[in-house]
């Protein structure tokens, strides 16, 4: 997310390399990110960090809670400028207002965001079991959302997972499948959300055109004009501009 002033990055799992060929293919600089924001310290989600927090060439301040802080492999050398928080609090960056809040995953301290600048919202909600009504209670009045699609049911029971990984997926504390993601759209999903993002799709276990007619039979069912997009682990999306 950013404005004029502030510019944030949310979680670390590209290497470095590859995180500045994508910043600048949708014509931003990661040397001039103000923030980099953790959601929880799997590796695909900071992989990149430590060589990131080491890097001169990176003036982001990198934001994670306090629980989160010691998971993280730095390696030799713990970077200087953390920016620790308690889950649940809110802080601003620049000009940007940031709401945490905890997700139910299998990790140390997850979390979640919701930001605001110059009256626009935009919730970031990936890697949970299931939303809990403290979640949907963060993730009302957004104008964008990007919430996790990670599997089909059918598809993952059936995949090529050992079935102790299946059961964590599937678990409460795992990740959101398409029917979950189903149910919170048909009844949860703010009629106010201009464009609904779903990503974190499993590359073995769920396919985009799958989510996009799931999604798309549920908000036409609603009478509902929110855009739908299907994130790739691939490539950038669009940029969205408010």
């Amino acid at each position: 997310m950013s404005t004029g002033s502030t510019r944030i990055l949310v979680d670390a799992g590209l290497s470095m390399r590859e995180l500045r060929k994508r910043l600048a293919a949708i014509g931003e600089d990661l040397g001039a990110i103000d923030a980099i924001l953790i959601t929880h310290e799997h590796s695909d989600h900071v992989s990149g960090l430590p060589v990131l927090g080491r890097s001169r060439g990176v003036r982001a301040a990198i934001y994670l809670s306090r629980l989160t802080e010691p998971a993280i492999a730095w390696g030799e050398q713990r970077p200087s400028r953390l920016e620790m928080f308690q889950a649940g609090s809110e802080f601003s960056i620049g000009d940007i207002d940031v709401q945490s809040f905890s997700i139910p995953h299998d990790a140390v301290d997850p979390v979640g965001f919701a930001f605001e600048a110059q009256g626009v919202r935009i919730g970031i909600a990936t890697d949970l079991g299931y939303v809990p009504e403290s979640v949907k209670f963060h993730l009302r009045r957004m104008d964008l959302l990007l919430l996790e699609a990670n599997h089909d049911l059918d598809m993952l029971k059936v995949g090529p997972y050992p079935w102790s990984v299946k059961q964590r997926v599937m678990s409460r504390v795992g990740h959101l499948s398409n029917l979950h993601m189903q149910d919170y759209l048909a009844a949860d999903l703010d009629s106010c959300t201009a464009n609904l993002i779903l990503g974190h799709l499993s590359e073995q276990n769920n396919h985009p055109a799958i989510v996009q007619m799931i999604a798309a039979e549920t908000l036409e069912r609603r009478g509902l004009q929110t855009r739908l997009w299907i994130a790739s682990q691939r490539t950038p999306s669009e940029v969205f501009q408010y």
